[in-house]
């Protein structure tokens, strides 16, 4: 053996210790929620679907993912999925027991993710209210809502596994109560001892295209400029898809040249005010100009001192022909696929 071969041995040896040493393995990627870990998934949707039929019935009104769709994007590189849920089938009475059921559902999801070594973020996708009601009225008070967070906080408290969403597009209730709801949640979820990663969504649609506008008598940038988390282990969410209205309905796309200042404007904003983001939803249809779109989006990303990751709107077995999914037909990836796979 050459003393060249020795050397180049034994520097092998010292990156292994290295990767050991510092808790990474060896491909250089954390798994699951830990810190320092940037997300990159996808939205498995299917357990938030036809919330007028509460609490409907598994496998007619809603579906949770299967084992293969767990699989399959970890496959592809992807080491997050966001797991949108109604507040309803989980909690049927405000302030009452979690249901049994449901908790198994969401309990067999997060058993598919840690096995792939995913973070599994459960998102409440209720656009701020219950059963119609919206959070911080007489009929919804926001310890209602608060009581819902602390109860499963402690139910899942993996927090190598699990992150805590707390509302999907909270657009039912001003902005500044929004904040304010939030703000007073992670303080009681911490107070649980929870040390789990948590999300909280930006006021209305969470739009990065409305971030600084005033609505009302407030904007997100105003609103979340100061938010804390005792841990500092909350990202701020927002949403932005590329239609023309950026509404996530329309099947054509905005030019690049409208996304991009946008996203520099916002990355800008958390910067300044130390704030870390997460791009919770977007997605596009398949045509060139919104592949094009797409790619931009993902490449304004690329800061991850400020944008800690991402998960695409979205998959599950019951989309159908719906344009944004990317769910795979008949073994063949969707075209928006390829386009995620140069940033994972």
């Amino acid at each position: 053996m050459s003393i060249k071969t020795t050397r180049r041995i034994k520097q092998t040896v010292c990156l292994l210790s290295a990767f050991a040493t510092t808790g990474w393995a060896v491909s250089g990627m954390a798994t699951g929620c830990e810190s320092g870990n940037v997300l990159k998934g996808v939205n498995l949707s299917g357990a938030e679907f036809n919330g007028t039929k509460l609490p409907g019935m598994l496998s007619k009104d809603y579906i949770y993912p299967n084992q293969a769709e767990f699989a399959y994007f970890s496959s592809i590189g992807m080491n997050a999925v966001r797991l949108p849920f109604r507040w309803e089938r989980v909690q049927p009475t405000l302030l009452g027991e979690l249901d049994a059921a449901e908790l198994k559902n969401i309990s067999d999801a997060v058993a598919l993710a840690k096995a792939k070594g995913m973070c599994i973020i459960l998102d409440v996708h209720n656009y701020g209210a219950y059963r119609g009601n919206v959070i911080g009225t007489e009929e919804v008070p926001v310890e209602a809502f608060i009581d819902l967070w602390t109860r499963l906080a402690t139910h899942f408290a993996d927090a190598g596994t699990v992150a805590f969403d707390l509302m999907n597009e909270p657009a039912k209730l001003p902005i500044e109560q929004w904040a304010d709801a939030a703000q007073r949640t992670i303080v009681a979820i911490r107070k649980t001892g929870a040390k789990n990663l948590l999300l909280a969504s930006g006021g209305r649609w969470s739009g990065v295209h409305e971030w600084e506008k005033t609505i009302g008598t407030t904007s997100n940038a105003s609103a979340f400029a100061k938010f804390k988390d005792p841990l500092s282990r909350t990202l701020l969410e927002v949403h932005q898809y590329a239609d023309a209205n950026y509404s996530g309905t329309g099947r054509t796309c905005v030019p690049v040249e409208k996304l991009s200042p946008m996203f520099d404007d916002i990355t800008q904003w958390a910067k300044t005010n130390n704030q870390k983001l997460f791009l919770g939803e977007f997605g596009v249809p398949s045509g060139p100009e919104c592949l094009a779109a797409l790619d931009a989006i993902l490449g304004h990303m690329q800061d991850t001192s400020v944008w800690r990751g991402w998960t695409y709107w979205a998959a599950g077995s019951w989309w159908g022909s719906y344009p944004f999914s990317i769910e795979p037909h008949n073994g063949q990836d969707a075209p928006q696929t390829a386009i995620l796979k140069k940033y994972l």
